[in-house]
């Protein structure tokens, strides 16, 4: 199993890298180089701030989500979680063991590792699911060569929009089905759906998810456009949008270096496709990334400040456990003997002479 999934991650980070490779040697390192140069003083400070705005929305929904599977967590705590998440996210191969840690975190805090995963699956579910039903309208509906493509091979779309919409009842009846049974994955489904009922469906908490998913989607669209003006694209945001959303979209693929590989390789397609120039969509794209691991910035610190706090927590002396003083032992009485006098009466004798009383007489 862990041979398995070394082979996978391998193969993901070099996923990753084939294709900022083959994007580079087809436009040239200079486009790509440009994303580090283009960028100023008012763009990073831009990232920060909307960076900031994102993470808090989606601490919150974190929180909710936690909240709705019965756990307890604190905006305060979520927002620190997921800063140093989306620091190693954006730092670390996989673009996920942030999420990972965070979740952990959280389940042992609680004292139930498996409900703290589940919250933060949720968590990340709700968003990608929000990405997908925004980017799909847009893409639809909004000229773009994702829609010149679904207009040139209209059958073949309409084929696996169908294959995909009966995909997705099979598995839901097959869901409903097994909820029926007594087994164990009858047991683990039925607890899937109702978790997924009371995090994200419930009306307490389904409201507050969808607006901050929404909210988090403009902010990452916002970063692009920051990253589109520093790369002196003049389009309009509705000529942009689609191009943004499909980059989006593919970041959330599984072959990546910390984010970095098919939003590049996409972005310079979709421009190219556009009319627009594949190496400007490049520029843009490496720009976007490096905006956002801006963004992530301030996880370093509390990251940092965490591993002082443990480290000084390590190092520190621990009090000597109080013993109790052995109990002082009560003085013992010292007893003085009282002589004891005995009287001997005398002898009384008919006619005797009987001395003088004195008291008693000392035997």
């Amino acid at each position: 199993m862990d041979v398995n999934r070394s082979i996978w991650a391998w193969l993901r980070l070099m996923g990753g890298a084939g294709i900022l490779a083959l994007v580079m040697w087809r436009l040239g390192t200079g486009a790509f180089l440009d994303g580090l140069r283009v960028l100023d003083a008012g763009a990073l400070l831009a990232a920060l701030g909307i960076g900031a705005a994102t993470t808090l929305l989606s601490a919150w929904r974190w929180c909710l989500v936690a909240r709705g599977l019965g756990m307890r967590l604190t905006l305060k705590d979520a927002t620190a979680d997921y800063y140093q998440a989306l620091f190693l996210n954006a730092a670390l191969p996989g673009g996920i063991l942030g999420d990972v840690g965070r979740a952990v975190r959280h389940g042992k805090g609680e004292g139930d590792l498996g409900r703290g995963v589940r919250a933060v699956v949720l968590e990340r579910t709700a968003g990608q699911i929000v990405l997908l039903l925004v980017g799909v309208a847009v893409l639809v509906s909004v000229p773009s060569p994702v829609f010149d493509l679904l207009a040139a091979h209209g059958p073949l779309a309409a084929a696996v929009a169908g294959g995909v919409a009966m995909a997705g009842i099979g598995i839901f009846l097959g869901l409903r089905r097994l909820r029926a049974g007594r087994s164990k994955a009858a047991g683990a489904a039925r607890t899937g759906m109702s978790e997924i009922r009371a995090g994200l469906l419930s009306r307490r908490n389904g409201p507050g998810v969808l607006l901050a998913s929404a909210a988090v989607l403009a902010g990452h669209l916002a970063t692009f456009m920051v990253a589109a003006r520093a790369a002196g694209s003049a389009a309009s945001l509705v000529e942009l949008a689609p191009l943004l959303l499909l980059a989006l979209i593919a970041m959330g693929l599984p072959v990546n270096i910390g984010g970095w590989g098919p939003r590049e390789g996409v972005m310079a397609w979709a421009f190219g496709a556009a009319g627009l120039s594949a190496a400007q969509g490049l520029t843009i794209a490496v720009a976007y990334g490096i905006l956002a691991f801006v963004a992530a910035a301030p996880g370093a610190a509390v990251l940092v400040a965490r591993l002082v706090a443990r480290r000084v927590e390590q190092t520190a002396p621990q009090p000597r456990p109080v013993q109790n003083p052995a109990p002082a032992m009560a003085a013992v009485p010292v007893v003085v003997p009282v002589p004891v006098t005995r009287t001997i009466p005398a002898l009384v004798r008919v006619g005797a002479r009987q001395p003088a009383y004195s008291g008693g007489v000392t035997a």
